[in-house]
């Protein structure tokens, strides 16, 4: 079996789907592509069992075959190449002669069927099917993505909740600490649904997305993201997802209105004097100033800034783990001002933009720390 491609080509390829590849795993063999040739179009897949890649690029060959061959050193061997011709042949004794004008290079393979059954998407009765810009839904995940929880003991809580609803495309997620929620109102469904896609498929997703729309194909089980010549399949987090609406107040009727910038470039430098331990810091709100203050009880070292702001309310004191702030704040960058909806020094805070888009609506809930009497 031999077959030719350009390097580049292939080089792109590959690209591509290795990030399915694990680093670690108990199944050695998923450290491989899988190759697949069929009718003069080569197949590359790979996997973790939890998501799976495949593209595939035009090739010269007249036979149908399935090889399993080493990703990382092929990887490496094609990116390392100039812009040629690589000659692909395999030999019955288990070898890979891969030749170019000016070298050749000797790997090994395994048959095809060893490879494991990998997460495919089976078209059902409950499938359902939409299509959105690949720069909204990256959007959507670089500024929701860092509120999943690493909790194990909460499974669902470690994907992002994509829900559909009469009111449009939902994206969740939350830690218990920090909570984003973020509304495509322009996304509609032909069925109003719930689907929580693991973290992985998340982070995969946001280093290939570009500005081409995506086909998102959803089932019970498992959701298929189509783009140009790349399909990725993940399998969905089973467990149901929180009720997250129930945390969020109603009753928060203090409005604190600040710039993004200041404040962000203030907490940054109270994240200097704050405890390791408690990483926290205080708010001390009044109609015109808020006051920033972080102390290092174990050094004795103390930061203390104000910002500028609008406040609707008395006086209020109130404490925040600064690293959370921080969090929240560096995803709203894009915003020159923010509002922060407050109740009182032990209530959820709802922080969202003072200036409302027409197609979307964003809204981040940080919850409060005590502080020291």
């Amino acid at each position: 079996m031999e077959f030719k491609v350009n390097s580049r080509e292939l080089e792109k390829l590959l690209s591509k789907v290795i990030p399915a590849v694990p680093t670690r795993t108990p199944m050695p063999i998923l450290e491989n592509f899988l190759f697949e040739i069929k009718d003069g179009l080569l197949t590359v897949y790979a996997s973790d069992m939890e998501i799976s890649l495949r593209s595939s690029i035009s090739v010269v060959s007249e036979e149908n075959e399935k090889y399993v061959v080493p990703a990382k050193l092929l990887y490496d061997i094609v990116r390392s190449l100039k812009d040629t011709t690589i000659h692909f042949k395999f030999t019955t004794s288990g070898k890979i002669n891969i030749v170019t004008d000016f070298g050749k290079y000797t790997l090994n393979y395994i048959e095809g069927v060893n490879y494991p059954d990998i997460p495919k998407f089976e078209i059902d009765k409950d499938a359902n099917e939409i299509s959105i810009n690949g720069n909204e839904l990256k959007t959507a995940f670089d500024k929701s993505s860092f509120a999943m929880s690493k909790e194990e003991m909460r499974p669902a809580m470690m994907g992002t909740l994509f829900e559909f609803s009469n009111n449009g495309l939902r994206f969740v997620t939350t830690d218990g600490h920090r909570l984003v929620n973020l509304l495509y109102k322009n996304i509609k469904s032909i069925s109003n649904n719930q689907y929580v896609v693991p973290e992985k498929a998340i982070s995969v997703l946001s280093k290939i997305l570009d500005d081409k729309d995506v086909t998102i194909r959803m089932n019970k089980s498992s959701m298929s993201f189509k783009l140009n010549d790349i399909e990725l399949i993940t399998r969905l987090i089973s467990q149901k997802y929180p009720d997250y609406a129930s945390v969020i107040p109603l009753e928060n009727e203090l409005t604190l209105k600040v710039n993004t910038k200041e404040i962000l470039d203030s907490i940054k430098r109270m994240m200097l004097f704050s405890t390791n331990t408690t990483k926290r810091v205080k708010f001390s709100i009044s109609q015109k100033e808020l006051d920033i203050f972080a102390e290092d009880v174990d050094t004795g070292a103390s930061g203390e800034e104000k910002v500028s702001c609008e406040f609707s309310g008395d006086n209020l004191e109130i404490g925040f783990n600064c690293a959370y702030v921080q969090d929240v704040l560096s995803h709203l960058t894009s915003e020159e001002e923010i509002i922060f909806k407050l109740h009182s020094a032990t209530k959820a805070v709802i922080i969202e933009p003072v200036e409302k888009k027409e197609n979307s609506d964003i809204m981040m809930l940080l919850m409060p720390v005590r502080l020291n009497s």
